[in-house]
């Protein structure tokens, strides 16, 4: 099944983010790899393509699991966690109708 993470921000969060970018975009791409991720990508903090120094105030990840608590524990143990960039994590059941 599907589970959406949604993974809100520390203020100023753009330091912590550029110092684990590589582990992290490295673990979604395990996931991609898989053929188990749907989607990925963080919310820029502005109505824009490319943020700048506004930067990012949370990612969201959609990607296949066995159990809602695997899927947690997958989420828990982002480098982005270790980093100090997530305040707050949520996982939920995701079910896929479009496209």
């Amino acid at each position: 099944m599907y589970y959406s993470i949604y993974c809100e921000d520390v203020e100023n969060s753009a330091p912590l983010r550029k110092s684990a970018r590589p582990a992290h975009l490295a673990r979604l791409q395990i996931l991609a790899d898989a053929g188990k991720l749907l989607a990925a990508g963080p919310h820029p903090a502005v109505d824009a393509e490319d943020p700048g120094d506004a930067g990012f105030t949370g990612t969201l990840v959609i990607g296949e699991f066995d159990s809602l608590e695997a899927a947690t524990a997958w989420a828990d143990s982002d480098p982005y966690v270790d980093a100090g960039v997530f305040s707050k994590i949520t996982v939920k059941p995701f079910k896929l109708v479009l496209p």
